[in-house]
């Protein structure tokens, strides 16, 4: 059993799907654990701290995954690699289904067996696969500090021989992993915090980290069984958007963490809010790579609107790519760990297990997953 590890070819991706110490965890597999030379190099982790852990450095990225039995990797293959592929090899990465079919639909046909990484069920049994979470924990917690570090003011309240100075106002919208991880982080920097969320299930969390759950009445909502917040009527985001204009007026720093996967971002924060805003206030636009919530945020740019300052990356996690990588890398770990037969140390895919089905997209030739198959055929 071979596992390959390229290095990402992506120039704004420094993150890393094999760490020194996960490349030990796939070599107690009984597997053969081989990696593109370089691949550490954003997180400092020589070619040496691999080879000790274990791994081979492969003799050029073609050889390596010719060889592969199962490629791990971060972002989604290019059509070059899907060729020097085998067929019946496993490819693990993000694949983002249900905007890529072309690329799915070449998966199929090379053979391959894609497993998207953000279709393991969000489960307690799946949580150690759980790469999105993992992601979404470092990135909350990221945009906290990037926002103290821009505001231009002090996040605590202080006392001081020329006054006391009142602590920030920190309004987070969204309360999933990312959201909760902003908020819990923003607490610990003595920030005065608010949050909101469509799903009135989560204000018990928001209260138990320290911040007020701003309550507006939507009607009928709640979340999906992956967890997700269901998608409002036009009526909800009308009254969505009168609710939070108020909240938003009182803020310095705006974190907005509303994703729909596999949808584009919704758009929570309009103009005419951003015009309530103090000048000088910040508005991190968590969901800029897949349309933004912000209403005129671009990705990689600081935009300023009347006086506020709206900022977004494409690649959130790739601001903190050392602890992105080693949380993505014990993920892909996990799943290796799973599909690999303790006794023969064979490839073994049971479709029967829930978090198998769930993530693996193509295999055999096919479109399997039912739920990506489902969404090309309403396409």
């Amino acid at each position: 059993m071979h596992i390959f590890v390229p290095r990402e070819t992506d120039s704004s991706e420094p993150r890393a799907a094999a760490t020194p110490d996960s490349v030990k965890r796939l070599c107690r597999t009984g597997a053969v654990v081989s990696i593109e030379s370089g691949l550490g190099s954003h997180c400092h982790w020589s070619d040496a701290q691999y080879a000790k852990a274990g791994a081979e450095i492969a003799e050029s990225r073609a050889a390596g995954f010719e060889k592969a039995d199962i490629v791990l990797r971060v972002r989604k293959p290019e059509e070059e690699s899907i060729g020097q592929m085998r067929k019946g090899a496993v490819h693990a990465s993000f694949l983002d289904p249900f905007t890529q079919r072309d690329l799915i639909e070449k998966l199929a046909e090379a053979g391959i067996t894609a497993i998207s990484l953000e279709l393991v069920p969000r489960t307690t049994l799946a949580q150690k696969l759980d790469a999105l979470s993992s992601q979404h924990s470092v990135c909350g917690y990221y945009m906290v500090v990037l926002a103290a570090e821009r505001l231009g003011k002090v996040i605590p309240m202080m006392s001081t021989p020329s006054g006391v100075i009142q602590p920030a106002h920190v309004l987070v919208i969204g309360a999933g992993v990312a959201g909760l991880q902003a908020i819990a982080t923003a607490r610990r920097l003595g920030a005065r915090i608010e949050a909101f969320d469509t799903r009135p299930v989560v204000k018990e969390q928001v209260e138990s980290l320290g911040a007020k759950f701003v309550e507006i009445d939507l009607g009928e909502t709640g979340q999906t069984e992956g967890g997700y917040a269901k998608e409002l009527t036009e009526e909800q985001k009308k009254k969505q958007r009168e609710g939070l204009k108020h909240a938003i007026s009182r803020a310095d720093i705006v974190i907005t963490t509303a994703k729909l996967f596999g949808r584009p971002a919704p758009k929570v924060v309009t103009r005419d809010m951003i015009e309530v805003m103090k000048p000088g206030s910040l508005i991190i636009d968590y969901a800029v790579d897949s349309g933004g919530n912000v209403e005129g945020s671009r990705p990689d740019e600081e935009v300023v609107i009347d006086g506020v300052r709206v900022l977004g990356f494409s690649n959130f996690p790739g601001k903190v790519a050392i602890d992105a990588s080693r949380m993505y890398a014990n993920n892909l770990a996990a799943l290796v760990e799973m599909m690999i037969d303790p006794e023969s140390k064979e490839l073994r895919l049971d479709f029967d297990d829930e978090i198998i089905r769930g993530c693996v997209v193509t295999h055999d030739g096919q479109v399997v997953n039912e739920t990506v198959k489902k969404a090309y055929a309403e396409a």
